[in-house]
């Protein structure tokens, strides 16, 4: 919290004025996950947990959401978290010749 100069109130004691200003919560992302025919199901799992750190459990819940919908959250970040775990997942993918996805959007409100 900012601080105003102190001041001598009229008992002598210095006092400081607290600032009203509030800070607000960064917008958040999510990171989307799109099915496609090619990436394994086990891949997609492996990143869920490894670079979403989701519980084994909840990686296939995820990825059995996206195969059957084509398209699940990952995640939901700040906007540069958010883009730091798409790049490391599409380098991933690219290492292992997968075309998996992702994207972000901005969170609904």
């Amino acid at each position: 919290m900012a601080r105003q100069p102190k001041e001598q109130d009229n008992t002598g004691v210095a006092t400081a004025e607290r600032s009203k200003e509030k800070l607000q919560r960064p917008k958040l992302y999510k990171v989307l996950l799109h099915n496609d025919h090619y990436t394994t199901r086990e891949f997609v799992v492996e990143v869920l947990i490894s670079i979403f750190n989701k519980t084994e459990t909840e990686a296939v819940a995820i990825m059995f959401h996206v195969h059957q919908t084509g398209l699940g959250v990952a995640g939901v970040y700040p906007f540069d978290v958010a883009q730091t775990k798409v790049d490391k997942v599409l380098r991933l993918a690219r290492e292992h010749e997968y075309p998996l996805l992702l994207t972000t959007e901005p969170e609904d409100d």
